[in-house]
């Protein structure tokens, strides 16, 4: 019998009341499910995993549930390694490549299975279904997933009982499974590199996931445009409300915590309290994306003024962003250096701040030595996927010192920061912070900007605001 709350209203169960709950439950097996559209595409990416590891088992959990306080919990989101590698996205799981003696592997999961009705677990156990939602049975998830699924529950077990077999495993995401295998440090993060390398160039499946998060991400800016009249009277807060409305209504939820930054919390560069006012004749910088069903995000940001309009300040700043943003997106196509896009941006940035006197040039020399950082503050991209900093553990020669291929997508997002304390600048400048984020597919002769539902040049954006603005 389960422990327990050491305060709960109820100090036992009656053996009466354990019968009556074991009884006159329905047969609900799902015997026509049929295999995930993602099934066929993880299983070659499986297949490109096994490759580069032949002999060896592969152990990739999806994780655990997280207490946030006494019996509840964080939401649950599976490692990005083990959606992209099985489609899956339940808790509790793991996937396991087990090498066969020819140097590939035979795949299987570990899942959580249903709990049995015979015992009172389905309705006072750490993972009641009663509780916690109907999970699928080992059955319905092999039709599903196309894969074979044994009961997670002896998975520590099965594995420390092979112990002769070399293993790596993703760290850091199921404690127990970790403890079981003896592994190599150095050779568990060559796995996750090569997690993150398999990540890089996006199958048509996963595009036309990316595409469905960007859409939902054009609504959702759209609809807080719609009710930006109503934040001016509350705080950030209405912004973030009404896009994660459209982020539940249809998808998962928000792929990382939504930045609104109204005033000089545009100059913060991940502000996520979202609690300060929004008032008329500032900017609103707006970071935001919608994750799918399958865990794929957007991240789109538009600079928006308050009013409807730019103060000329503004938008000096705001078209020295855009600029830098269309010769960032110039450097997108097949063929180019990873960074280049990137540099592109930062020069222009730099030739900017030389003109306006805000750095000493000459505006290369400048640049070179980094000195548009003061006011650029970050890097202008990266790659976008599962996660919103996708791939981040891929090697360096493959991402940042790598070149870009048909079916990458990354973000370009130059932006300019004055802080609201910067004595090198003039005052009016001070606490405006702009950025132009844009998601982009690298195209076999080209570029594709997903993000073009949404205006960039700042006339075009005081058009849409005055179209929608409420």
């Amino acid at each position: 019998m389960a422990k327990g709350r050491k305060n709960g209203l109820y100090s036992g169960i009656s053996e009466e009341l354990s019968a009556l709950m074991r009884t006159g439950w329905a047969d609900t097996e799902q015997h026509d499910l049929q295999p995930d559209e993602q099934a066929p595409h993880a299983a070659l990416r499986r297949a490109a995993l096994s490759a580069r590891f032949p002999g060896e088992r592969l152990v990739i959990p999806s994780g655990n549930l997280k207490v946030r306080s006494n019996d509840d919990t964080y939401p649950f989101r599976p490692h990005s390694a083990y959606v992209h590698m099985t489609g899956d996205r339940a808790r509790d799981g793991a996937l396991v490549l087990e090498p066969r003696p020819d140097g590939g592997h035979d795949a299987y999961c570990f899942q959580l299975p249903r709990d049995s009705r015979d015992n009172d677990e389905f309705w006072t156990g750490p993972t009641a279904e009663l509780w916690m939602g109907r999970r699928r049975s080992l059955a319905e998830s092999e039709r599903v997933l196309g894969l074979p699924c044994r009961d997670v529950r002896t998975a520590a077990r099965d594995l420390a009982a092979a112990a002769g077999v070399p293993t790596r495993i993703v760290r850091g995401v199921d404690p127990a499974l970790e403890a079981a295998v003896s592994t190599d440090e150095e050779l568990d993060a060559a796995l996750e590199e090569a997690l993150s390398d398999l990540r890089l160039v996006k199958d048509d499946w996963e595009i036309g996931e990316l595409r469905k998060a960007v859409d939902s991400t054009v609504r959702g800016f759209t609809d807080a445009v719609g009710e930006l009249s109503r934040a001016v009277a509350s705080s950030e807060r209405w912004i973030e409300g009404t896009f994660l409305r459209r982020a539940r209504l249809e998808g998962n939820a928000v792929g990382y915590g939504t930045i609104c930054a109204a005033g000089d919390h545009a100059t913060i560069m991940h502000w996520t309290d979202n609690d300060g006012p929004v008032r008329p004749g500032e900017l609103l910088l707006f970071d935001a994306g919608v994750e799918t069903h399958t865990l794929y995000t957007a991240d789109v940001t538009r600079t928006l003024p308050i009013s409807g309009t730019f103060t000329p300040v503004q938008r000096k700043v705001y078209d020295a962003v855009y600029e830098a943003q269309e010769a960032g997106f110039d450097a997108v196509k097949p063929g180019a250096a990873y960074r280049d896009f990137h540099d592109a941006a930062q020069r222009h940035l730099a030739v900017r701040l030389v003109e306006w006197g805000f750095i000493e040039g000459p505006a290369e020399r400048a640049f070179e030595l980094g000195l548009q950082r003061r006011f650029t503050m970050a890097g202008t991209g990266h790659m976008l996927g599962l996660d919103v900093h996708d791939c981040a553990q891929a090697r360096h020669e493959e991402y940042v010192g790598g070149v870009l291929e048909p079916g990458m997508v990354l973000t370009v997002e130059p932006g300019l920061y004055f802080q609201p304390d910067d004595l090198t600048v003039p005052e009016e400048w001070r606490g405006i912070g702009v950025r132009i984020e844009d998601d982009l597919l690298v195209t076999e002769d080209g570029h594709e900007n997903l993000s073009a539902g949404l205006p960039r040049p700042a006339g075009d954006v005081e058009a849409w605001m005055a179209r929608f603005a409420g």
